[in-house]
């Protein structure tokens, strides 16, 4: 007779529900696991059999087979020792069988038969919710896996739990969700002196999801203004707390099953690969795009980073996901980000200061920004230029507005845009607006039309510039609290792309 358990599978964030089938029949010992399983997998027997010893619990002088169906679907990881034990423990008849298939079960087992953690709780509470099992994962996961509501979990901390609870011998308690957090205080925006086009150009980034270009020298506060960019920005709400959880689950990021409602704020450096940007590697592990959904992704030194690593964001950032194409598999996560880049205007970045400037001046910065191409460039809605901060400004009082006020500001942005797009799923914010959509919410009266068409020209906008301009000049107007863009809202919005290469 045939044992089933079952587990899950990882494909991005989808966890796809795997039959961890176990026969014992007749002929030489050996314990095979068939069924596309990578290393750690295939390791699992011996896992499993030293768990099972520890127990005192011997596996029969048979032929022992695991069949991991789908057959054709790669397995990958070390949480599939818990559902090939209990497998086993079913085909020996310690285990009910009928408990053992009501239940999706996740871990890694040592040699003594505790549960070790694992990667993917969540998503796999997920999958086990919607397949109306119970799910079974170690101690130290529960608390992220108790997140989704709809989930029975219990986290038991060894293998000899496990079996006492399906043998109703010691019955566990489900596992209670971990801790909200709001994360460490928010960076103040009023200790950045000075600097208030930045400012302003952070304040219509946050509101709408603009992705924002900076350029300018050394120390001007290109990073410090970026640093604070998450203290602006709105809470996550249920929602998007639980996509990016599900994302960094994946990663092994979640502390303590903890949920942050702290928007994510990723700034990875310059040298990094292409998968360490977009995703990929060995099991095709989301990428920093992919840890910064639903939040910001910080580039310093934008054209620092390799070329081909810079051109992949370009269908990201349109389409909001990212996918990971294998030989055998096409992942796909989401990444639904904020872009801020901050460069310097040339390699030695005095570009502006005679007296600073190297003996290549202009030639150096069109050479060091123009490793950043056209079409990657296009898709910055706000380009803003940071200057040196004037001596004045440093020795003078930090009488800027604070973190919490502009914060306020976009907050209620971000309310009425929620309102705006309240039936349309895939739309959260300003940036999101697309086609008819866009055209609805951006009704231009005839002095604001006029003057766009006339920018359109002088500055050779393209369509999808065009677009941008007015999705930003909504977000002005909404910052504003107004009903309909006017004319200063679009004037502003196109002071942001005046600038030849920022």
């Amino acid at each position: 007779m045939v044992a089933r358990a079952y587990t899950v599978a990882f494909e991005g964030i989808e966890a796809r529900l795997v039959e961890v089938q176990c026969a014992i029949a007749p002929g030489l010992p050996s314990f095979a696991i068939v069924g596309l399983p990578d290393k750690a997998v295939s390791e699992a027997r011996d896992r499993v059999r030293a768990a099972l010893d520890s127990l005192a619990i011997a596996l029969p002088t048979k032929r022992v087979v695991i069949n991991l169906s789908p057959a054709d679907l790669p397995k990958e990881g070390s949480h599939f020792d818990l559902p090939i034990a209990l497998a086993v423990l079913a085909a020996l008849d310690i285990l009910p069988h009928d408990a053992v298939e009501g239940a999706l079960a996740l871990g890694e087992l040592s040699l003594d038969g505790k549960l070790m953690p694992v990667i993917g709780a969540l998503p796999a509470a997920m999958a086990a919710a919607d397949s109306d099992r119970m799910l079974v994962c170690p101690q130290a996961c529960g608390a992220e896996a108790a997140w989704v509501d709809a989930a029975q979990v219990i986290a038991p901390p060894d293998l000899a739990a496990v079996i006492q609870h399906f043998t109703g011998q010691k019955p566990l308690s489900p596992a209670q969700a971990g801790e909200v957090t709001d994360g460490p205080p928010a960076r103040d925006l009023s200790e950045v002196k000075g600097q208030e086009r930045a400012k302003r150009a952070l304040e219509i980034a946050a509101a709408g999801r603009h992705h924002l270009m900076m350029v300018g020298t050394p120390g001007s506060g290109k990073s410090m203004l970026a640093q604070r960019l998450p203290g602006i920005l709105p809470h996550l709400t249920p929602a998007e707390a639980l996509e990016t959880s599900m994302i960094h689950s994946l990663a092994g990021l979640l502390d303590e099953g903890g949920i942050s409602r702290v928007r994510p704020f990723q700034e990875p450096h310059h040298t990094a690969s292409m998968a360490a940007i977009v995703g990929g590697g060995k099991g095709a592990k989301p990428g920093q795009i992919s840890l910064a959904h639903n939040g910001v992704l910080f580039m310093d030194e934008f054209p620092e980073f390799a070329r081909p690593v810079l051109e992949t964001l370009r269908q990201p950032i349109e389409t909001g996901d990212v996918v990971i194409a294998r030989a055998n598999a096409h992942v796909r996560y989401p990444c639904r980000f904020l872009l801020v880049a901050a460069a310097n205007p040339c390699k030695c970045g005095y570009l502006p200061d005679p007296a600073r400037a190297c003996a290549r001046v202009p030639d150096c910065g069109t050479d060091y920004l123009g490793r950043i191409s056209g079409p990657l460039m296009d898709r910055f809605d706000l380009r803003v230029e940071v200057p040196p901060v004037e001596l004045g400004d440093l020795e003078g009082p930090s009488d800027g507005e604070s973190t919490a006020t502009v914060a306020a500001r976009v907050a209620a942005a971000r309310a009425v845009q929620s309102a705006r797009f309240k039936d349309h799923a895939d739309v959260r914010v300003n940036a999101d607006a697309s086609g008819a959509l866009l055209d609805e919410i951006a009704v231009l009266d005839a002095e604001s039309r006029a003057l766009l068409s006339g920018a359109a020209d002088r500055l050779g906008l393209s369509a999808r510039g065009y677009h941008r301009v007015l999705r930003v000049a909504r977000t002005i107007a909404d910052l504003a609290g107004a009903q309909d863009i006017r004319k200063p809202h679009l004037a502003e919005a196109l002071s942001f792309r005046l600038t030849a290469r920022v």
